[in-house]
């Protein structure tokens, strides 16, 4: 099974591979293809339960998820989002909620970078120092964006380059065994990268990073309501399973589906004993 080690060793070494899946039976593919990291992503708010953003996402539809999740994996590591209501809306709550995801079979919890008077430091510090492992997160910060003046590459200026600098080494100071870094120009990430001890992961980061993460549902084109533009779909989910669906309809309005092979029978010794005028022999 894929370690924190495991992740922290790939560091300059291998590409570290990252993708989020909800449920149990992506979560088996996944797994079965060999992927380093399993991430339970809060986009689970806007891609499968249709809410407007990540913040509004419960931890009980969060933690149902890992759940499934966990029960499918073997072999990768799976990290759960931790949802706004989980840290930042009482970050003393953290350690309660964190443990829940890591019984539930997260192997570590993602954080967001976020301010206020006990902020992101204060919550990963707690976490790490009672031994459950913190991914950081930093950049594009989903659960936070009404604070970023909405989903808006960030670090685009001196000042702003050096607040997302700063943040990712107090974060490794911290403790957190790797960052999430979202939606900031290559360049910028690149730097962080070789400044960092700690593996970075990027999304809409440019390919300097040391892995890659993406939406499941984007990679297979099955969530269309965005397309972020560093997005690229490997395959047409959607419009395959659009497809299947048709042929579905067709055939039961044919009356082709279901045929001898797809049905049960019961012998025609029994069927008598019915004595029943059944028209279907």
């Amino acid at each position: 099974m894929v370690s924190i080690k495991d992740i922290l060793d790939k560091k300059g070494k291998e590409k570290i591979i990252m993708l989020t899946c909800y449920d149990y039976s992506f979560a088996k593919i996944l797994d079965e293809a060999g992927i380093d990291m399993i991430l339970v992503g809060d986009s689970l708010a806007n891609v499968v339960l249709g809410m407007s953003n990540t913040k509004d996402i419960s931890f009980l539809e969060m933690y149902n998820h890992t759940k499934a999740v966990g029960s499918a994996v073997i072999n990768s590591l799976v990290v759960a989002d931790m949802p706004y209501v989980a840290y930042q809306k009482n970050p003393d709550k953290a350690l309660y909620y964190a443990e829940k995801f890591i019984k539930a079979k997260a192997g570590a919890v993602k954080i967001e970078w976020f301010e206020g008077k006990k902020n992101c430091v204060y919550v990963a510090k707690k976490l790490i120092k009672n031994k459950i492992p913190v991914m950081g997160h930093i950049g594009l910060t989903p659960q936070t964006v009404h604070l970023l003046g909405g989903y808006k590459v960030q670090g685009k200026d001196l000042n702003s380059a050096k607040k997302l600098i700063e943040e990712a080494k107090i974060l490794e100071d911290v403790g957190v065994f790797s960052i999430v870094l979202e939606c900031m120009p290559y360049q910028l990430a690149g730097y962080i990268t070789n400044i960092l001890k700690i593996p970075t992961i990027g999304i809409g980061a440019g390919k300097f990073c040391d892995g890659q993460v993406l939406v499941l549902y984007d990679l297979l084109n099955i969530y269309k309501k965005i397309r972020p533009k560093f997005v690229r779909t490997y395959e047409d989910f959607y419009s395959r399973t659009k497809e299947a669906i048709l042929k579905f309809i067709a055939d039961v309005k044919n009356s082709n589906f279901p045929d001898d092979l797809e049905s049960f029978s019961i012998s025609k010794e029994e069927l008598s004993k019915l004595q029943l005028d059944i028209p279907y022999e």
